[in-house]
């Protein structure tokens, strides 16, 4: 930019400004307003939320994003402190039926222990072996896959049959990449404190302290209402279409260079978070220190495309219960899992017809997010045949995420402390995302909180 157009943008000035107004920045803003800082919240897209988004249609309210969310500790007391929990609403009772499909079938997921030694997901051979974990020797969990560290302490048929088809639920990915110590790190310090992953749960219940809500819980309108109402609390201006082209260091604080409709604009800022996706991130990071770039730069994603179906209930073979199902890889199918979200929530389907999320994509299929609709609801369809005898579904909405998922591998806790280590030369700025400590909404709303926290603002 020439020099005489520098003179004509405009000057502004704030303590504090989060960029990206998805779950990590609605945590850091929160957390920022908690402590009386003066916030500007600035979002490049038109709604407030990230991937929390929910749509009305036809009847259905569906969501394009998220379907749920499990209340962490850490997440709940950033809900209780906004005054928020009345705003939660919890899944039915029947949420805790989920499924698996196998060859004959869905098969119901043991959730207690009368129902793990009747199943018929695992062999008496797998079941002994799950009972005889707190018997295998302590090993070392630095470094190792999900697949590793699961086959170790849990013997390869529960990793097949269990774990694996888990993780293409909520990661979409594979467990032979995801790194244990960032997928499960309660299950992985457990095995450090106590030789045992048994032990480590039962010493951890004796021991009590702080726990989230049980379930899975949304909000009345969706996730994108949940996002609505933590906005509500934010102390401070938001500017929606608003895009950081630049950031630098001048002072004690920050220059941002901003632009929109209106145009372009510089702003100075005690202190920034940065709580956008990894890439747009690492843009603004690497000027400022190449190596932090670079490892924000290295995060891998998912590729997830949604699909939110209306079936017809009296087509299907049997009823339509539970939380919804997940398709293990050995079936050859391309759907993930189906959600069976007007069973979780009242309201969510017109009379008569039931809302059915299904997923397709994950690692394991990179060029979802260009299949065109009617590909995308064929092979919904395939797998809905396969679990619940249903031949056809009707398309709500369609939604392609190219970057849905972080994949954290083996190295990511090693990767985020180096991080770290590059920004502590940087008072004033901090990171926050799904792609750093998990990626929950619950987590990264609680990760958002922490950068808030512990963000220099005086």
């Amino acid at each position: 930019m020439a020099s005489e157009e520098l003179q004509e943008v405009d000057q502004d000035e704030v303590q504090a400004v989060v960029v990206g107004a998805g779950a990590a920045g609605l945590g850091a803003a929160l957390a920022l307003s908690a402590r009386g800082a003066e916030v500007l919240l600035v979002e490049q897209g038109d709604r407030l939320g990230g991937v929390m988004r929910s749509e009305r249609s036809q009847g259905f309210l569906f969501e394009r994003g998220p379907n749920t969310m499990r209340v962490s500790a850490p997440a709940l007391e950033v809900i209780q402190r906004a005054g928020l929990e009345a705003g939660l609403l919890r899944a039915a009772p029947a949420s805790r039926h989920r499924y698996l499909l196998r060859g004959d079938g869905l098969v119901r997921v043991p959730m207690d222990p009368v129902a793990f030694v009747t199943s018929s997901l695992l062999s008496g051979k797998g079941k002994r072996r799950i009972l005889g974990e707190p018997f295998v020797a302590r090993g070392d969990a630095r470094g190792e896959s999900v697949a590793e560290f699961m086959a170790r302490r849990l013997g390869p048929e529960t990793l097949e049959r269990l774990v694996g088809p888990f993780l293409l639920g909520v990661y979409a990915g594979d467990e032979r990449r995801l790194g244990a110590e960032a997928v499960f790190p309660s299950l992985v310090a457990f095995e450090r404190q106590r030789g045992s992953i048994a032990l480590g749960a039962l010493w951890s219940a004796l021991r009590g302290g702080a726990s989230g809500l049980a379930g899975s819980h949304s909000a009345r309108e969706g996730m994108g209402g949940f996002a609505e109402l933590l906005a509500r609390e934010v102390r401070g201006r938001i500017e929606l279409g608003t895009r950081v082209e630049g950031l630098a260091p001048r002072g004690q604080g920050w220059t941002l260079t901003l632009s929109s409709a209106q145009g372009e604009r510089e702003l100075r800022a005690r202190s920034v978070v940065l709580a956008t996706e990894a890439p747009a991130a690492a843009a603004l990071l690497t000027p400022l220190d190449a190596e932090a770039g670079r490892i924000v730069a290295s995060v891998a994603y998912a590729p997830i495309a949604s699909l939110a179906l209306s079936v017809d209930p009296a087509a299907a073979a049997g009823p339509i219960e539970g939380f919804g199902f997940l398709v293990p890889r050995d079936q050859g199918l391309d759907l993930l899992g189906a959600l069976f979200m007007s069973r979780l929530f009242q309201g969510r389907a017109p009379p008569e017809r039931e809302l059915i999320t299904a997923l397709l994509g994950g690692t394991g299929w990179p060029g979802v997010v260009d299949a065109d609709d009617d590909a995308l609801l064929k092979r919904a369809v395939e797998g809905l045949e396969r679990g619940l005898g249903l031949g056809s579904a009707e398309i709500v909405g369609v939604s392609r995420w190219p970057q849905a998922v972080p994949q954290p591998g083996p190295d990511h806790p090693r990767k985020v402390a180096a991080l770290r280590r590059c920004l502590a030369a940087f008072p004033g700025l901090a990171v926050a995302g799904c792609y750093l400590d998990g990626v929950g909404v619950a987590d990264t709303l609680a990760c958002g909180a922490r950068a808030g926290q512990e963000l220099r603002i005086a």
